[in-house]
């Protein structure tokens, strides 16, 4: 038998279990892994360097791909490189499985060159880790990496999703010999596993039932969530029956729904206490991730309901707003697709439900109309561009937000519902600025549509080796918001004062994003006036094969000037 074989199966695993695309890392150590992938005809292989990048690269395509990603990388400090992604992976829930290869055990702390202590590396940020046989002789070996392999994609796939972790020790020689064909074998084993629908039991059905009819100030709130199309017309659906408000950030992906409360961030921040009291909910449902908005997050802990439902399939609950009281473990979609098809009774204890949504409504035109109002603004700076960009999407598109002020820009002006087919990604798990380009690039890599990514300065040069490969990204745009440096600290309350703030907080910078385009061969679109703007937005939006990224330079007091005047006219509409 050869030598590695139960190696190059892995590869013929993964195939079979429908895992097709894989990022490959340089390095010796892992030599068995990159041929068993890159020489598999049914597996789509891509290499980076950047060990931190490509963890991300692989984060974005399993997103697009809505299937595991593989990551492959050698011995010694790349695994390290890895952890960011996978942390992101873990608390965003996205399915990775990544082999690192490693030195033989005994090898370890000797001295020898690129080993570190590999086993469970990536800590309580993987689902599992799995350590491989580093000898394949025995059959007990081979059924070993055989039924591991299963166990970790199968475990990758199960509710909560997440990343899992698989070192893979290997002894020298590492290459196969002379005229040795790479080949996988027709008897690899496929343990398929079956998982439960996450349905609503007849017990949960009949509590519902039971209990619904019991509040009348209800508020449904959405954490990020992936574009569901679904859930979007259970949602729609059951607002129409029990006019309940529904809020979320833009991440949420519900701006399909024609009056989901998109812009509470902005209207809690700035509204009374006597308002807020009249918005706080009996009843608060909620499902998703994390949500963006400080404001909403502090007025549910401050106006906390009286009974909390939370919807999610499986997995530990987040008890972000502290008032859980209640869990079910089923889709959102299942969630709502249920309440929908429960009749709506006319009765003053509806009224009220009625009269509770109308408070959110005018709350929410409120800011719509303080936002139309608000632009153009005599200095054009990053918000205004924002605005621009978010107005001028295409169809069928896919939103990328940086973290930082990008995805605060973005969740203040929001989408609307004729740009449902828009879906809005963001690294929210861990809400780091590594890795936000390096992630829409592995979705502009697995995908035709185009790709947008709207990210500021300090996260866009931090991750610059997404750019470092070989592959063509055609249908990518950036829109880079260069402050020189990190505005989000002159934004929030405390650095900004501060005389460290510049130099230890806002980490002032002096590049642009010429000489990057230049080096990678990149349109740069630089937008110095604002008489620009029409005509450059145009350019930016044709797609004609070449990568683009639109820069606009800008003052950092001017951006926390204008962000804080739209603040004050949002304050001063309730004196109106």
């Amino acid at each position: 038998m050869v030598r590695f074989q139960p190696i190059y199966d892995i590869a013929e695993l993964c195939s079979r279990k429908g895992l097709t695309q894989a990022i490959l890392c340089p390095g010796s150590r892992c030599a068995p892994l990159t041929l068993a992938f890159a020489r598999h005809p049914e597996i789509t292989t891509r290499t980076f360097s950047d060990e931190r990048s490509a963890g991300f690269v692989a984060l974005g395509i399993a997103q697009q791909k809505k299937a595991p990603a593989i990551v492959v990388c050698t011995s010694g400090s790349a695994a390290y490189n890895l952890a960011p992604a996978v942390a992101e992976a873990w608390f965003s829930e996205t399915p990775l499985i990544i082999f690192t290869a490693d030195r033989p055990a005994e090898w370890i702390a000797q001295h020898d060159g690129q080993t570190i202590h590999q086993p469970e590396i990536f800590g309580k940020h993987v689902k599992k880790s799995f350590q491989l046989p580093q000898e394949y002789e025995h059959a007990d070996s081979q059924w070993a990496i055989n039924r591991m392999v299963n166990e970790a994609i199968n475990l990758s796939f199960q509710e909560p999703k997440g990343p899992v972790h698989i070192n893979a020790p290997f002894r020298e020689p590492l290459y196969p010999p002379k005229g040795e064909a790479i080949s996988y074998s027709d008897s690899v084993r496929v343990m398929d596993e079956y998982t439960s629908p996450f349905a609503l039991s007849e017990e949960q059905k009949k509590k519902l039932n039971t209990e619904w009819r019991s509040y009348h100030n209800i508020l449904i709130v959405a954490g990020q969530h992936e574009a569901d199309q679904e859930l979007t017309e259970a949602l729609s659906h059951f607002f129409l029956r029990h006019n309940i408000p529904v809020a979320g950030d833009i991440i949420s992906n519900l701006h399909g729904i024609e009056k989901v409360v998109r812009h509470a961030d902005t209207f809690l921040g700035q509204a009374s206490a006597d308002v807020k009291k009249t918005l706080r909910p009996d009843l608060l449902i909620t499902f998703g991730k994390s949500i963006i908005s400080k404001n909403l997050k502090q007025f549910l802990r401050k106006y906390s309901p009286k009974v909390h439902w939370h919807i999610q399939p499986a997995g530990i609950v987040a008890d972000t707003f502290q008032s859980i009281t209640n869990v079910f473990n089923t889709t959102p979609a299942n969630f709502f697709r249920f309440l929908g098809s429960i009749p709506n009774s006319e009765s003053f204890e509806n009224q009220k439900q009625n009269n509770f949504n109308k408070l959110w409504e005018v709350e929410e035109r409120r800011a719509i109309r303080t936002l139309e109002e608000f632009f153009p603004q005599d200095e054009f700076a990053e918000l205004e561009l924002v605005h621009t960009i978010m107005q001028s999407l295409p169809d069928n598109c896919n939103l990328h937000l940086a973290n930082s002020m990008s995805v605060r820009y973005s969740n203040v002006i929001g989408l609307i519902a004729k740009q449902k087919n828009i879906q809005v990604y963001a690294n929210r798990g861990t809400s780091g600025i590594d890795g936000c380009t390096s992630t829409a690039i592995g979705h502009s890599l697995s995908n035709e549509r185009p790709n947008i990514l709207i990210t500021g300065d300090v996260a866009f040069f931090y991750d610059r080796n997404a750019f470092w490969h070989n592959y063509s990204l055609s249908n990518l745009r950036i829109v880079l918001l260069n402050n020189h440096g990190g505005v989000i600290f002159k934004m929030i309350d405390g650095p900004g004062s501060l005389p460290e703030a510049d130099e230890y907080f806002v980490t002032r910078q002096r590049l642009t994003a010429k000489k990057l385009c230049e080096e990678f061969g990149f349109d740069h679109l630089r937008l110095d006036n604002k008489r620009k703007v029409k005509n450059l937005v145009k350019d930016f939006f044709e797609f004609d094969g070449k990568t683009k990224i639109l820069e606009i330079e800008t003052d950092t007091l001017i951006n926390k000037i204008i962000f804080d005047i739209l603040k004050e006219k949002t304050k001063k509409s309730y004196e109106l």
